[in-house]
């Protein structure tokens, strides 16, 4: 298999390479730590899975995968986040990602993952195929949150969680200016006033 690994910490794309190379497949593996990095060399190779961290330093993961999905629509995107299935999850599924794990599963749930969705099926936990079945059975009311954009969406769930604006600009690698706005549309979208409405939204939704 080919496989390329998209995330910007040095020792996570270690520690994956290391687990890929001990599980007995035959495996190329390459790397990348942006996402203007990943898309460069997604169109100059052949790949059997991609492997995608939600969180990169130039754009969001989703936004990554929504262009991969546009250009290459039959390449399997594997999304690996910190952040639990309950915040991105759905969300990644909707643009197109084959599956979600989080980087707390242990090296044989990765490998079972990758070699699904090398098969060009989903990997779905049964939490995340549960909460995937309510969230499509659930249109008709479909939450406020689901308008939002993928930025708007990740500004809420950090700020939520009790990050300050500019520990939240710090970890979307953006300005606390461009994060304020966001903040701004995200409010006005979901005709919420403050960031206590915000977090109080957030819990009710189990959003953090």
């Amino acid at each position: 298999m080919n496989i390329l690994i998209v995330d910007d910490h040095a020792i996570v794309r270690q520690g994956l390479r290391q687990i890929l190379m001990e599980s007995g497949e035959a495996i190329f593996i390459k790397e990348a730590d942006c996402g203007s990095d990943a898309i460069r060399q997604i169109r100059e190779g052949e790949w059997n899975v991609v492997v995608l961290d939600i969180s990169l330093p130039d754009r969001s993961g989703i936004e990554v995968l929504k262009q991969v999905k546009k250009e290459y629509p039959k390449v399997p995107v594997l999304m690996l986040s910190m952040h639990e299935e309950s915040l991105y999850a759905i969300r990644a599924l909707k643009a197109g990602a084959s599956g979600y794990i989080t980087k707390q599963s242990a090296p044989a749930e990765l490998m079972a993952a990758i070699r699904q969705v090398a098969r060009g099926r989903k990997y779905l936990t049964a939490t995340l195929a549960e909460a995937m079945a309510d969230s499509f059975g659930a249109d008709y009311e479909q939450p406020l949150h689901e308008a939002l954009s993928d930025r708007e969406y990740q500004t809420l769930c950090l700020i939520a969680s009790g990050k300050s604006l500019t520990d939240t600009a710090e970890e979307m690698c953006l300005s606390v200016k461009t994060v304020s706005v966001y903040r701004a549309r995200l409010l006005e979208k979901m005709k919420l006033r403050n960031n206590a409405e915000l977090t109080h939204y957030a819990i009710k939704n189990r959003l953090v």
